[in-house]
């Protein structure tokens, strides 16, 4: 959507704040040992408590409240029997509506001490995320925040999966613009409105080129194999640069 009103952009501070909320409460109560289904069940509560509704439920009618995709799955696990063990790496993806609004935010938790490279790559992932971030503002590129990213990325050895695009949100979960590239394209000569709301979402790997999708038909996993890490917010392009809704406080 691109806000025009000071009544939209309220609306999307209401939504963004309780996503981040409820991402921030489930990764405080993870821990080894309880399978991603209980993880789930937190998140729901939180956000049936705020009256909110699960966007992946209400819009695709995902099998969960939240994405929960553990270690070697990077993205719209399904929450089951699961049990998150020491040393994973589990991404949580909270998407949800409130009175006709939707924001979008994830993060990739590490469970325990990881081996180092894991370390960098959860620290780098959260760097590419802001530096796609900055590149958000009224009339600035859309390609800029993919060529910023791949720049981050390149520099630091790692690969961005191509397949797993930011997108427009706000009145619905996936709204133009449909597919912002978080990688260098070339072509897309689109630029930010002043209101437009976005997320900026890189899937950082070690390698990792493409997302394939598993048998249970919603969770992916990287081809080739190799860890990747997803953080996201939902953010405003404004004259002023960026301003990030999905922040807890």
């Amino acid at each position: 959507m691109t806000i025009t009103r000071e009544d939209e952009l309220d609306g999307m501070k209401v939504i963004g704040r309780i996503v981040a909320q409820t991402l921030q409460t489930m990764g405080r109560a993870l821990e080894p040992g309880m399978t991603t289904r209980e993880l789930d069940e937190i998140g729901r509560a939180f956000l049936e408590r705020e009256g909110a509704i699960s966007a992946p439920q209400s819009t695709y009618d995902f099998p969960g409240a939240t994405c929960i995709s553990v270690s070697e799955e990077i993205a719209h696990g399904i929450p089951g029997d699961r049990k998150i063990a020491q040393g994973d790496l589990v991404n949580i993806d909270v998407s949800a509506s409130k009175n006709g609004f939707f924001a979008d935010t994830g993060a990739t938790f590490r469970v325990g001490p990881v081996a180092p490279a894991l370390d960098r790559l959860c620290r780098d992932g959260r760097r590419a995320m802001q530096i796609g971030i900055a590149e958000v503002g009224a009339g600035k590129p859309v390609a800029g925040i993919g060529r910023a990213i791949g720049d981050f990325a390149s520099k630091r050895g790692y690969t961005l999966i191509r397949n797993l695009a930011s997108h427009g949100v706000g009145r619905s979960l996936h709204e133009y613009p449909q597919e912002i590239a978080t990688w260098p394209t070339r072509g897309d000569k689109r630029r930010l409105a002043d209101g437009m709301v976005v997320t900026v979402e890189p899937f950082l790997s070690i390698g990792g080129i493409m997302a394939t999708q598993g048998k249970d038909g919603w969770t992916l996993y990287s081809h080739p194999p190799a860890p990747a890490v997803q953080y996201e917010h939902t953010v405003v392009a404004t004259r002023r640069g960026p301003m990030i809704l999905t922040l807890a406080d």
